[in-house]
Order: C-alpha cells, then structure tokens, then sequence
C-alpha cells in the first residue's frame, strides 16, 4: 500500500518548490482551523505534519494534500464538548481512522464515481470565492477569526459579508501595505518570464518579503506596527521535553462509552465524504489528469487517523485548500505533500520564534490568488454553456458552500443534483422512437444502461402509449443491469398486459439470466402478402425511407437468424437493382435493406447487356418485384475508364491488360455525348472529376431508357404499371443520394 511512485529527480526541484509553498500556507491553517476547533493548537500542527509524512506515504493522490479540515471544525467541536474530554475525543479518532481502513479494504471508494462533476466544479469554484471573500479582510490586517475558518457564520458573530463591510473602519497600515505588495509581487512573478522561471517559487519571495517587512515595522512601531494577531502564532517551548509534555494522550478508558463509538462513525463518515469529493476535485485540477485510486485513499485516511488519534491530533481528511495551492505552485507528484510534512515537523520546534514573523496578510495574498484561479470566470461561462442540468446544481453547490459551510453546502449540492438526475430519469429513462418495417410501424423501446426501481414509473407510462393492436421492441442490447422490479414489469407487459390489449412484444438483447429470451414477433422482411399488397409507387417510398434512415444512422431493427430460416423456402423481393460493382455501393447499406428485400445485379458501370436484362425481367416478370432502380455514383472507376480512353490510340484492354474491359468501356462511352477527349489528363482534378460524374449520370439516363426499349417484357409490366424503372445516383462522398427520373407510369 505504501507507494513512492511518480517521484523522479526530474520532479524533484518543482515538488520542493511546491512543498515549501504548501509548508507556508498550511501553517496558520492547522493554527486555526484547531483554534475553530477548540482544540489544543498543537493538535492543528500535528494533524498537518500526519497528513504529509504519514498520509502523504501511503496515498495514491500525487497531488492530493492531507492535513485538518475545516469542514470538520464544527463536528469536532462539537464532539469535543459531547464527550467531555479531549482525551476521549482522541480515541474516537483512532475508531474514525480504523473505519475508513476498512472502507477501503471493502472497496467502499467506487462510490467516488457516482459523484455529480457539477457538484464537484461548484466544490472549486466555491473554495475560490471564500478564499476570496476570507483572505480580503484578513490583507487589510482587519479579520480576528483564525484561518482556515470557511463558515459564513463566523465565531465572532460576523459573517462573511459583514465581515467585508466593517474592515474600512479596522485597517492595519502595516499588514495593507504587506497584503497589497503581496499581491503585486505574485502577479509580476506570473507573468515576467525572468521571475516566472527563477530559482525562487513566488510565495516564498512574498514570504521573505513577509518577513524582512514585519521585522521592520516592529522597529518603527505605529501606525505601521502589525498587531500579534495577525501573525503567526506557533506555540513557543523551551526545548523538546516541553513540546512533548504538551501532547495529549488518548483515554482507552472510554472504550465502553457507546458515544465514543457514535462519535468514531460520525467523524469517519464525514471525513471520507470530504476526502473523496476533493480527491475527485483535485483530479480535475491535476494538468496530467491523472486518477487517484480513491480506495486507496480511504486506507490512507485511516491510517492517518488512527496515528492523528495516537499523537494527539485533529482528524485529517484531503483539504481542497492546500491541495489547490499544490497544484497552483506546481507540484508534480506526493514528494510535494512529504516536504510540507516534513518542514512541519523540523520548523515548528526548532525556529517557532522566525514563523511567528510572518504576517498573515502575505499569506492571505497567496490563498487569494489561488481562490481567483479556482473561480475563473472561463469555469462560469462554461457551465453556462453545459446547460440547466449541469449550471443549476453547480450554482446552487457554489452559493450553499458560501453562505453556509463545506459539508452543508456539499449535502444541499448533492441533493440538488441528485434530484435533477431523478428528474432526467424518470423523463428519459428510455430512448423511444417509431420503425417504419414493412410489416408496419414498430414502436421501439431502448433501455437505459442502468434500469434502476427509479425507472419503473417512468417505463410503465412509455408502455402505456403503446397504441392498441399495434407492435413493440423492447431493447436491452446496450443495458448492463436491470432492477427486478423493472423485469417484472416487463415480464407482466409481455405476459398479460401486452396481449391484453392487443399488442405484439418483442425482445432483443435481453441477457439469459433474465429470462426473457429474444422474440421477434413482427415482420421485418419482405412476405408474398406484402409484396403482392404494394405498389411501384410504394416500393420507391420504402427505398427512400430507407436511406433516410442509413444516412442518419437509425436503421432498423432485424433479426438475421429468423430472416434467414423464413427466407430459406422463397424470396419475395420488392424491387431489384442494377448497381456497379464498386464496392463503396452496397445497395442493401445504402437502403437499409433486408434479407430478400431486393434483387442485386451488379455490373461494372451498372451497363444493360441481355444477361442483365435477363435477370431483370426475371426478378419482375417470375420474383414479382415491383420497381427497378438503375444507380449510378460520383467517381466511377469504370466511367473514370471510359472518359480516359475517348481519343485514345490504345483501347482499355491493351492499356490494363483486362481482356474484356473493352466492352465495357465501349458501351459506357455511348453516354459521354459529344466529348471527344478527357478534359484534364490528372484523374482526381476537378474538371475531372466533372466529366467523370457528368458522364456516369448520362449512362444512368441512358439505361433507364434502354431497359425499356431492348425489353418487351419490363416495357409490357411498366405499360400495365405493375411496375416502374427509375434511376438514381450515389454520391461515394457524402453518402447522399438522387433519383434521376421516374417513370410516369410510378404516378398513375
């Protein structure tokens, strides 16, 4: 479980960059957040250093930051007072951290997947707006309440917005004048190139600069003096005995009190809530887009937790704050979380008296530049763009988070989107449309990938506008699971409620344990009956249909088998095609046709000989066909063949070696008119390509008038309108395709 992986020295320089920005900005956040907390602020420090060493190993995130969290304050506080002790609280810990192990042992972390991504923008957007709206007053040297205080309802009875309002009459000279260079030095850093591939990570200059000013200002005293509590305040010892002495201890004595137990739940429960939304969250902010194993994670919280719970410290979880920072100073992979723990670890006993130095309103200055990143307007605008169902539960996500808390907002956000994916679901559960076989209309049914009980209202109500005595196809051919509930309502439909009402079910793609085997109870290829009931006229409608169809990619529906075993003693085609034998030219394709719908003469060119006449008389005169269509298409290599030779001293035969092309050839020749010669020599240039078409549309033309004319037989049944001879041409490059001419005889 313990992993090193991704860490390189080619990483190296920008992950310590990235940990030591991380390291500065995660210091006052475990101050305060273990201030919000009313816990001891040494338990703050140690719940930071936890979650980088001991966190940070075991994690699969290599971006992902752990340490206290201040959705968690609120719980914490209150668990402290409810179980009296803080002592008592550590143990609780300890059964949080043991119970997330064993979530993800169980693999309890695939329910990361089921998180809305509208949930999760609204989680970054509204982590940067707080950043924004906290860290303002806290540049001004005005706001009292700790960092890493995300409530809209502070401690202090402010909120977030008052807080704003009362900073003007409360401004520290010194802090502004420290928050407002911050903020000029991060932004020159950013976008001068010199600076921007220095040595030194912008925080830390502001950092230095921090300092250096603080310093400073301490000897020149007011106005410009900045006031204790907007430093930073780590707990001062005068050696390491002192340090350890202040550690508290868990109380295994409470392993009988039920609400310990209760508590260990509660904490467990959030706490993997929270780290798995922000570990879904900081893999949308990860450049390389790399996916954190989220169980892998669980264990790691709890291993973190069960040590927090032994040293003395807060709970950890993933914290979006300090993991956006990771991402924005450019960390590349977990060494950048082990840094900060480990300059928590060496920093806060041996040079507490220099982090005291340091403002908080430079500090501010780096999360406030963060929070403008993580709200963008760019994210707004394409939220917008993604429609209702993604823009209103990421707004309501975003404002709940604002005027509430983390978790609070998070819970609303989910409920939010929950209830529009209900609502999507019970709305378009399935995928309804009619097939126009030529049996009839079939209304066919696509089932969703997920068929849950949610469907089964929805579903029910499809069903019931099937109309009376007409015919439905029920497809499962793309679902992966169906609730029992919607099978048996299936099952009821096809069983009893179905042929009650007069209404032919069929099946497809169901899986055998289902037991619902395929059925197909409608036509779907071409019956003496239909054959004989439909006229030219018709049959030429159907073949439209058909590529109406092709071309939109909504063919229909066939069994191959059972058109295979109710073609095996007869055919009854509708119509028969005389096509070229390119193999861009598949009629049944290109009509969506069946087995035994057509008859399919292929010859290169689609020229009439006697042996093609033949066989269209025969498939009309004997088969019964109602229609034949002469297509031709764009790009012909037999046309392109004929147009090449015209003028030629070598015939097609001498120049290919194709012993019969001559014929062929010579016969598509008679449609090119009056053309003597090709009008360009280069096969695939336009005017090429021109005469090629021009010439392949005219042999259609042609033909259609031939097959009339050298047939007595096909010439007597359009006479008597039992049928009809139209042409037609494919265009290879768009798929389209053009009737040329219809007999007249296809309108009487």
């Amino acid at each position: 479980m313990l992993t090193t992986q991704g860490i390189s020295s080619g990483t190296l320089l920008a992950d310590a960059k990235s940990g030591l920005v991380v390291f500065l900005v995660a210091l006052p956040l475990c101050l305060g957040i273990a201030l919000a907390s009313g816990a001891p602020l040494l338990s703050g420090l140690l719940a930071g250093i936890v979650g980088g060493l001991i966190v940070g190993l075991f994690s699969g995130s290599p971006l992902s930051v752990s340490g206290p969290a201040a959705g968690l304050s609120t719980i914490v506080a209150a668990e402290i007072l409810s179980l009296g002790s803080f002592s008592a609280f550590l143990f609780a810990v300890i059964l949080a951290g043991v119970i997330q192990i064993g979530l993800g042992t169980a693999k309890a972390g695939f329910i990361a997947a089921f998180f809305p991504s509208s949930v999760i923008k609204g989680l970054l957007a509204a982590i940067g707006v707080i950043l924004i709206l906290k860290q303002i007053p806290h540049i001004v040297g005005h706001d009292r309440d700790p960092e890493g205080d995300l409530s809209f309802f502070q401690p202090d009875f402010e909120t977030t917005f008052s807080e704003l309002m009362s900073m003007f009459g409360d401004v520290q000279l010194g802090a502004f004048i420290i928050g407002l260079v911050s903020i000029s030095l991060l932004v020159l850093w950013n976008t001068w190139k010199p600076l921007k591939e220095s040595f030194i990570p912008a925080p830390l200059a502001v950092v230095l600069f921090g300092i250096g000013c603080s310093v400073w200002f301490d000897q020149l005293g007011d106005p410009w003096l900045i006031k204790p509590s907007h430093l930073v305040q780590v707990p001062v010892t005068s050696g390491m005995g002192e340090l350890f002495e202040l550690l508290p201890r868990p109380d295994f004595s409470q392993w009988m009190n039920p609400a310990v137990y209760t508590a260990g739940l509660t904490i467990a429960i959030v706490a993997s809530l929270e780290t798995l939304l922000n570990l879904q969250a900081v893999d949308r902010l990860d450049p390389q887009q790399r996916t954190s194993p989220p169980s892998q994670e669980l264990v790691a919280q709890g291993i973190g937790n069960v040590a927090c719970g032994l040293v003395g410290g807060l709970p950890v979880t993933s914290v979006i704050i300090r993991s956006s920072v990771n991402v924005t100073a450019g960390g590349q992979t977990k060494l950048a979380t082990l840094v900060h723990g480990a300059l928590l670890l060496v920093s806060v006993p041996l040079i507490p008296t220099w982090l005291n130095t340091i403002p908080l309103s430079c500090l501010a200055a780096i999360l406030l530049m963060t929070g403008i990143k993580l709200a963008s307007p760019a994210l707004m605008k394409q939220m917008w763009k993604e429609g209702r169902y993604q823009f209103i539960p990421f707004a309501v996500t975003l404002a709940a988070i604002v005027f509430t808390d983390l978790l609070i907002g998070i819970v609303i956000g989910l409920i939010v989107a929950i209830g529009f994916i209900l609502n999507s679901n019970m709305r378009r559960p399935v995928r309804r449309f009619v097939e126009k076989h030529l049996g009839g209309d079939v209304v066919h049914i696509e089932l969703a990938n997920q068929e849950s009980f949610l469907n089964r209202a929805a579903l029910s109500q499809v069903l019931a506008e099937v109309p009376r005595n007409g015919r439905v196809l029920l497809d499962a051919q793309n679902t992966d699971y169906i609730d029992p509930d919607v099978l048996d309502l299936i099952s009821d439909f096809k069983d009893q409620a179905g042929p009650a009402r007069g209404i032919d079910v069929s099946l497809i793609g169901f899986r055998s344990e289902y037991k619902l085997g395929d059925q197909i109870q409608y036509v779907d290829y071409s019956t003496r009956e239909l054959q004989a009931a439909l006229t030219p006229q018709q049959v030429l409608h159907i073949l439209k249909e058909g590529h109406e169809r092709a071309t939109t990619g909504r063919r229909l529906t066939r069994d191959f088998g059972r058109q295979v075993r109710a073609t095996a003693e007869g055919q009854h085609p509708l119509a028969v095609a005389l096509s070229c034998i390119d193999s861009r030219t598949p009629v049944e394709l290109i009509f969506d046709l069946g087995m035994g719908d057509i008859f399919s003469i292929r010859i290169a060119g689609n020229i009439s000989s006697r042996k093609v006449l033949a066989s269209a008389e025969y498939g009309c005169a004997v088969a019964g066909a109602k229609l034949i269509v002469v297509i031709g298409h764009t790009r012909c290599g037999a046309v392109s063949a004929a147009v090449k030779f015209l003028g030629s001293r070598l015939t097609a035969a001498e120049a290919t070696g194709c012993q019969h092309l001559d014929t062929i050839v010579n016969e598509i020749q008679r449609s090119a008119g009056g053309m003597t010669s090709p009008a360009s020599n280069e096969p695939f240039s336009t005017d090429a390509i021109v005469d090629v078409d021009m010439v392949a549309r005219d042999n259609v033309l042609r033909v259609v008038k031939e097959i009339r004319e050298q047939s007595r037989t096909l010439d007597g049944l359009a006479r008597e309108g039992r049928i009809a001879i139209v042409g037609a041409m494919y265009d290879v490059v768009t798929g389209g395709i053009e009737f040329l001419q219809e007999d007249v005889s296809i309108h009487d």
